[in-house]
């Protein structure tokens, strides 16, 4: 393997098209101001480098990048890529990954709006993350251990499991199918919404409408904290640990809680039961 080391690019392509090279200690940066650095490269591993010019990793194969800072200026940069290996690592630009397949993310810092399009087969462990519309129209999903801030997250994903994550968001799985999130605390508005097969355990749900307009949702033992007109139009099979601030029109299902504030069903379409203190209340058959 060729190794590139202690050097600085900042021409076109500079790197374009190269095989089986270990690229360390090297800048990405200058006046040239040239962009696609490795674009079409296979078996290449970048260590310890500092990348300041736009896109410069796209339709490669066989990606390892470690320890290495991605800028603000460095935008798009992993695009249209297969077998990525990324650890340690600063994501800071604009749309850094999209369109890649077989990523791992481990013990990386994501700030970058419009994260992971369309992409699949991505683990990730250990991050912090930083974006609005993250992940969106992904699939394949498996998160251990991230922690999430911003808006419209997971959106059009599928199949998916989140294990130990904190999310600080809102508007976060609409229309997702086939997710899972076990242990995990999410914080936000209009939780869900349009999900197909959402399934939550052991998790803690805060903020307002969650849940709403839900097929195939499943809640097991999870706490609920100033979760107000959940459940709407939802079909719902839930389990919850604390009092809730209200109930509205769930449409089937059977919602078992402890207390809840409020039972609001005046949508005749509304069939689901409330279990609150053992009592029993559902719409009119």
């Amino acid at each position: 393997m060729t190794v590139i080391e202690n050097k600085t690019f900042d021409e076109e392509r500079a790197l374009y098209g190269s095989r089986d090279v270990t690229v360390k200690n090297c800048r990405f940066d200058g006046p040239a101001d040239g962009e696609s650095a490795l674009k079409e490269s296979s078996g290449v591993r970048v260590e310890g480098c500092f990348c300041n010019l736009r896109y410069p990793f796209w339709h490669d194969r066989g990606l390892t990048i470690r320890g290495c800072e991605l800028t603000e200026l460095c935008r798009a940069a992993i695009w249209y890529s297969e077998d990525v290996d990324i650890s340690d690592t600063k994501l800071h630009g604009i749309k850094a990954l999209r369109e890649c397949g077989n990523v791992t993310v481990r013990g990386c810092d994501i700030v970058s709006p419009e994260f992971g399009w369309s992409v699949r087969d991505v683990t990730m462990e250990n991050c912090t993350a930083e974006s609005e519309y993250f992940m969106m129209r992904s699939r394949d999903l498996r998160f251990t251990g991230v922690t999430f801030k911003g808006k419209y997250s997971f959106q059009y994903i599928e199949n998916a499991v989140f294990e130990r994550c904190s999310f600080d968001t809102k508007d976060a799985f609409w229309h997702s199918r086939g997710v899972v999130v076990r242990d995990s605390v999410i914080k936000g508005e209009y939780l869900g919404w349009y999900s197909e097969g959402l399934t939550l355990v052991n998790c803690k749900i805060s903020g307002t409408q969650p849940l709403c307009y839900c097929k195939g949702l499943k809640l097991i033992n999870c706490e609920m904290e100033n979760a107000g007109l959940c459940f709407e139009k939802s079909e719902v099979e839930a389990v919850v640990t604390t009092p809730v601030t209200s109930v509205k029109n769930p449409r089937s299902g059977v919602i078992a809680v402890p207390a809840v504030g409020e039972i609001i069903m005046d949508d005749p379409e509304a069939r689901g039961a409330v279990v609150a203190g053992g009592a029993v209340s559902c719409a009119a058959l």
